[in-house]
């Protein structure tokens, strides 16, 4: 027992031993594992800063159409012009450190307090990998590394920047950089910029012109004055004036002179197809790959886009667009996908690219205010929460909003009458505003601009800065986002995200990605049959039985025809197209969006500058409408006439066509016999169990004999009248209205 007892007694300072050797091992071993790992993914192909004086040979990148039709060549000239810094303008290479480095002169190659702990920050803060480069870093990361984001790739980026400025000098690096770095398109290095967009030599530049340069190295396909966004690229100007005011390079009234200066730009060559399309695929590339990889990569990109409907919509734009002049129409512009797969089909971003002025402005992407087309989302949603039916009745009279805090809102009609009871399908329908409102107001904008943002809009971020006239276009919005909406309505309820490109290939021909989609058809132009809803990938937002409300609202001719007529240009001859139009009270922005289960499309007229068209200007008669209608009859000639298919949960059947309710000749027991009734469809579960019953004993006023106030306690009697109500107040059917009649208060 004894000698047991001393082996174990033995061992315990032996166990603690290990675990001291153990605890004392494991910084080491670490330390081991970070070498390894900083030879084999840090080292290990580590290039030279000396090839920073030698350049490789570019390779152009192709963007083809979805039939392999060539819409654009990105290529850099093999052979650049190198200019010494000497003979470079003061003004843009004080306006480049001013905007991408100001202690350039400073630091060796890092800026470990303005810069690196930026980007420690940004990494860890945001997880986003960026921020913190200096003009060496840039140089190093453009020339000599990949334009991937990782921890690996910076810590290159700073072992190479430390390496080159000891190679180099200051200005011998500033002098490579400004060669070097892209300046958007073909333009690498800023000879070969000021060529491109000023057709100057670089020596020849002026402030304006410097400040305009210098600021898009930052990111050329986005700050690019013939880019997707040309308007960024005067902001940016600005920015980079400010900058050197800020450093002392300049004076305010020099800064002030240079924003005011007009640019004029050299005429880009024309031997680009689709060139708004062509822009905004660019950019969605130089996110992902980089400038470099996208320029010289040699890469090959097969876009979504047909390019044959493409030349279509652009001149059946251009040609509307002309007509249009006399309503001082200036700018047109028009987007069609496929909402199943989210393919972009056609984008035609202003009616010319090439006219002077803004004429690669793009309009698909801009923020402008959609009028009436929002209406269908807010419709949606009450009909997806159950609050309404399609047979929901809405009194359309003179109706003023208290909300506590606001002026009293008073909406009208885009034709300035008022239609007394509209039941919800022909309210939506004739697009008539106070119903619209009451819907918003039972929705709450709150819960509208969750479901709307669900649905695709991106640009409903606080509540707080809306109202109820959210409901009739107050909120700006972009086509593209309009396209996703509306798509959902398309899709049964899905909401699918969209895509600009099929497939990646680099110039190997490796596959470096590809769009894979059940839904995916190769040729649009033959007759596509329903898209399997089973398989449209992407998150439910409504369900398909509010989806196919909307769409079978939309497409009703006839619950339209009091406001459009039953010719109008929303019919679309032996096909079924759900449609629906917005025009701002305004007069500044006019759309028209149409869809069917395969195709959308989505048009906007107005101009760039967003001043007012001609007050004539109606929706559903003139300005986006007829190009819809050309471009929508173009596309669906060979296409079977497909209505939205109609989900299991969908029941019909007859109701009043007055308010809504059921019919009292369904009750045996109702003391009114019979009602006119129309045939409307419900999710099942949701048809009216009330009984219509109009007749009703009211207070009327002696004098006018209408509905008395609330508040009005004498010179009243009781009258039987016929009586409409909604779910805010009532109507008397009977009784003589005046024009001058007081307005509802609602109070919320």
């Amino acid at each position: 027992m004894k000698q047991k007892f001393i082996k174990i007694k033995s061992f315990l300072p032996l166990k603690i031993i290990s675990k001291r050797k153990i605890i004392f091992f494991i910084p080491i071993v670490l330390v081991i594992l970070f070498i390894i790992w900083f030879m084999i993914s840090i080292l290990k192909d580590l290039p030279s800063p000396t090839k920073l004086l030698s350049y490789e040979i570019p390779q152009t990148t192709k963007i083809f159409d979805r039939n392999n039709i060539l819409l654009f060549e990105i290529f850099t000239e093999q052979n650049r012009t190198l200019v010494k810094l000497t003979d470079m303008p003061i003004s843009l290479r004080n306006a480049t450190i001013a905007t991408e480095d100001k202690d350039f002169y400073k630091h060796q190659g890092i800026n470990p307090i303005g810069g690196i702990l930026r980007a420690v920050k940004e990494t860890f803060l945001h997880q986003k990998l960026q921020g913190g480069s200096t003009i060496t870093q840039q140089l190093v990361k453009t020339a000599l590394l990949t334009p991937e984001r990782t921890l690996g790739r910076k810590i290159k980026e700073i072992i190479l920047a430390f390496w080159a400025e000891r190679l180099y000098s200051k200005n011998q690096i500033l002098e490579m950089y400004l060669n070097e770095v892209p300046y958007g398109g073909t333009a690498w290095g800023v000879e070969a910029a000021a060529q491109k967009y000023f057709g100057k030599n670089i020596k020849d530049l002026d402030l304006a012109e410097a400040a305009l340069l210098a600021g898009l190295p930052a990111a050329p396909t986005i700050y690019s004055p013939f880019g997707a966004h040309p308007e960024l690229a005067k902001a940016r100007q600005t920015y980079v004036l400010e900058r050197m005011l800020a450093e002392g390079y300049i004076n305010k009234n020099e800064m002030e002179e240079a924003i005011e200066k007009p640019l004029n730009y050299k005429i880009q060559a024309s031997d680009i197809k689709a060139p708004h399309f062509i822009m905004y695929v660019k950019e969605k590339l130089v996110e992902k790959y980089g400038e470099k990889l996208v320029e010289q990569g040699g890469l090959k990109i097969t876009t979504s886009l047909d390019y044959s409907l493409q030349k279509m919509a652009q001149d059946t734009v251009a040609t509307e667009i002309a007509k249009l002049r006399k309503l001082r129409v200036g700018n047109g512009a028009l987007v069609v996908t496929r909402p199943p797969t989210g393919e972009i089909l056609v984008m035609v971003g202003s009616q010319d690219y090439f006219a002077t002025g803004s004429g690669n402005f793009n309009v698909a992407l801009a923020l402008r205010q959609p009028g009436s087309a929002i209406k269908p989302i807010n419709y949606a949603i009450g009909i997806d929460t159950h609050k309404v039916t399609p047979a929901t009745m809405f009194l359309d009279i003179p109706t003023c909003f208290n909300v506590a805090g606001q002026t009293p809102y008073c909406p009208k009609n885009y034709d300035g009458k008022f239609h007394g009871p509209q039941q919800l399908r022909f309210a939506l329908g004739n697009s008539f505003n106070i119903p619209a409102v009451k819907m918003m107001a039972l929705n709450g904008v709150n819960d509208f601009i969750a479901s709307a943002s669900a649905m695709g809009i991106s640009n409903f971020l606080d509540p707080s800065k809306y109202g109820l006239s959210l409901t009739l276009g107050g909120g700006e919005v972009t086509m593209l986002d309009m396209a996703k909406a509306f798509g959902v309505f398309a899709n049964a309820g899905i909401r699918t995200e969209l895509t600009s490109i099929l497939k990646i290939e680099n110039r190997d021909g490796k596959i470096l990605e590809e769009y894979m989609n059940p839904n995916l058809v190769s040729d649009i132009t033959k007759p596509i049959l329903y898209p399997s809803s089973l398989l449209i990938s992407g998150p439910r937002i409504i369900s398909p039985e509010t989806a196919f409300l909307i769409s079978h609202i939309l497409l009703d001719n006839n619950a339209r025809s009091q406001m459009f007529g039953t010719n109008s240009y929303l019919v679309v001859p032996n096909k079924a197209v759900s449609v629906k139009t917005g025009t701002t009270d305004d007069k500044r922005d006019n759309w028209t969006i149409g869809f069917t289960p395969n195709f959308l499309v989505v048009v906007w007229v107005g101009n760039n500058d967003n001043t007012p068209m001609h007050p004539s200007l109606t929706s559903g008669v003139t300005g986006a409408t007829p190009i819809w209608n050309e471009v929508t009859k173009h596309l669906l000639k060979n296409q079977p006439d497909l209505w939205p298919k109609q989900p299991e949960g969908i029941v019909g059947t007859q109701i009043c066509s007055v308010s809504g309710l059921a019919a009292p000749n369904n009750d045996p027991n109702a003391s009114d016999k019979g009602c006119p009734t129309r045939y409307e469809y419900f999710i099942r579960g949701t048809i009216p169990k009330q009984i219509e019953n109009l007749k009703q004993n009211i207070l009327v006023d002696k004098n006018s004999q209408n509905i008395a106030p609330r508040s009005q306690t004498d010179n009243t009697e009781l009258k039987e009248h016929q009586v409409a109500s909604d779910m805010f107040t009532s109507f008397c059917l009977d009784c003589p209205h005046q024009e001058n009649d007081p307005p509802t208060i609602i109070k919320l």
